[in-house]
């Protein structure tokens, strides 16, 4: 399985969007002990959406659809929408 989220900093104030096949705990706590340079200024993050695929190329597609937004009101529509796997 392999998921794609979606974490925010409350300290910097920005959302950031990944996949993984780690599972979303295992890959929460690399992004906060600063193993990521994207998100290592960022610490400590939070998961506020994850939506799940049965391929690694599905899961790209999505995390890159959402980059390519380029827009927070896309994301927080995501984060509140239904099809939002994270509680």
């Amino acid at each position: 399985m392999f998921h794609t989220y979606i974490i925010y900093s409350k300290s910097i104030d920005p959302y950031y969007s990944g996949y993984t096949s780690v599972g979303i705990d295992k890959r929460l706590r690399r992004h906060n002990k600063g193993d990521s340079p994207s998100t290592k200024s960022g610490a400590p993050w939070t998961v506020k959406y994850v939506k799940s695929f049965e391929t690694k190329t599905e899961a790209i597609k999505w995390e890159n659809l959402i980059k390519r937004q380029k827009s927070r009101e896309f994301i927080e529509k995501l984060i509140n929408s239904e099809e939002n796997e994270w509680e």
